[in-house]
């Protein structure tokens, strides 16, 4: 179980990777006001979620103890980006504040999941 619970940690950090990568390459297009989501966005942004259910999943069935409130708020954080990113997927510019906000809400995830003990 731990190797299958380890893959999918790999999984849902390859993920954020994707989620953050994607945001971070198109920081100098948000300044020029060019910004948009790149499909690699949404694609970590899913893979952020049907790995993280099936890491709550697989934590509850070895009998860890999983904070509900915790993965809620990530669960929260993760939809809202989802929505933004989902919606605004075809639109050639971004607004800033949005695109800004997808950053800030992904960074949110990394430091709840890493802070939050």
């Amino acid at each position: 179980m731990d190797v299958l619970i380890h893959l999918f940690v790999g999984l849902h950090i390859i993920g954020i990777a994707a989620l953050l990568g994607g945001f971070l390459t198109q920081m100098k297009a948000m300044g020029q006001g060019t910004a948009r989501f790149v499909p690699g966005m949404l694609h970590g942004a899913l893979t952020m979620l049907v790995t993280g259910v099936a890491l709550v999943g697989l934590d509850q069935a070895d009998g860890h103890h999983v904070n509900n409130i915790k993965i809620g708020v990530k669960l929260a954080l993760l939809i809202v980006i989802l929505g933004l990113v989902y919606v605004k997927r075809d639109e050639e510019r971004i607004d800033k504040g949005i695109f800004g906000l997808v950053g800030l809400l992904t960074m949110a995830n990394i430091f709840i999941a890493v802070l939050w003990t």
